[in-house]
């Protein structure tokens, strides 16, 4: 079978074929095709399904070099690996942020994810790292401020130690809560320059802030951040989901295999998923191995992670005598 694939006259072809071609190599090795380039066309030649496979990525590369300027060899190996079935999702989709990139989900699990948090008040979102959960819900808020449908954004996440003593650490509270909010501040300076961040947080239109410095407060017209909040008690994540005020929406994300409180605590979160999962306006959305769209390793270390605890908790098989 052979497909011609057009390439945009426009675009960058030399990004595109990757050094020395080498994104071409990688889907003719990775998916055992021929691709020969002519002008402003690809052919692609091969059994039926790798043929179609090889037309989908190159598309998605384009579509990414188009928005994002730059492609990497992780970025196509993580193409490759989605399949067919996990096509990138159509440009109505798409989250328009300050800075002139594009924001968008690129897994049918991420899909879900944005369709849920811009359908509801109250989203959970769980899944492993590199899933997207926090990143794409500072997209969804910072798209919200940026259209006016809210009038601040409120990042939060509990200080809890995984496994480290951070107490002897230099400094005030703010210096030593830091460290825990560090993520928050990476989403969000790709999402803005950092001139209009520090604007925003002078204005107290965007704030980053530990869990505790909620309490007693109403939110009206902003959208709620909790992050990491498998590492909330049951009376903080109760404290939390009360400081919805009118006109808000509140986007609580965490990795459920990563609980750092003590064996006999129970997550907030995971309590308020089974009491609250089936109330009309409060979606839940579980992301998977599949929805990771960090370097390709990622994948297969959590992948591998997953399977020992698996093995771990049948415990060790007896022998018969």
């Amino acid at each position: 079978m052979e497909v011609i694939v057009q390439l945009d006259p426009g675009g960058k072809q030399l990004e595109l074929f990757g050094p020395s071609d080498s994104h071409l190599r990688q889907l003719r090795r990775s998916l055992g095709v021929s691709i020969t380039a002519r002008q402003y066309n690809l052919i692609i030649s091969g059994a039926e399904g790798d043929v179609n496979q090889a037309a989908e990525v190159v598309n998605r590369m384009q579509k990414h070099l188009l928005k994002h300027r730059q492609l990497t060899s992780e970025d196509v190996t993580g193409f490759i690996e989605q399949g067919t079935q996990t096509a990138a999702p159509d440009d109505g989709q798409a989250v328009t942020v300050y800075s002139k990139k594009v924001v968008e989900p690129s897994t049918a699990g991420q899909l879900k994810y944005v369709e849920t948090m811009l359908s509801n008040d109250v989203t959970f979102c769980t899944g492993p790292a590199g899933t997207g959960k926090t990143y794409l819900a500072v997209a969804v808020a910072v798209s919200m401020l940026k259209k006016r449908q809210i009038r601040r954004i409120v990042l939060a996440r509990p200080a809890v130690e995984a496994g480290e003593k951070l107490g002897f650490l230099p400094g005030d509270i703010q210096a030593k809560v830091n460290p825990y909010l560090r993520p928050l501040f990476d989403a969000l300076e790709d999402m803005m320059d950092f001139a209009q961040m520090r604007k925003f947080m002078d204005l107290d239109i965007i704030e980053i802030i530990p869990l505790a410095f909620m309490r007693g407060r109403t939110l009206n017209e902003a959208a709620i951040i909790c992050d990491e909040a498998q590492n909330t008690s049951g009376l903080q994540m109760l404290m939390v989901l009360t400081r919805l005020g009118h006109g808000s929406k509140m986007i609580i994300t965490g990795d459920v295999t990563q609980i750092d409180l003590d064996i006999a605590q129970k997550s907030g979160m995971v309590e308020a998923m089974e009491t609250l999962r089936r109330i009309k306006g409060i979606g839940v959305v579980e992301l998977n191995q599949r929805d990771i769209v960090r370097h390709r390793l990622v994948q297969n270390i959590v992948r591998a992670y997953k399977k020992k605890q698996e093995s771990q908790k049948q415990g060790p098989t007896r022998r018969r005598s």
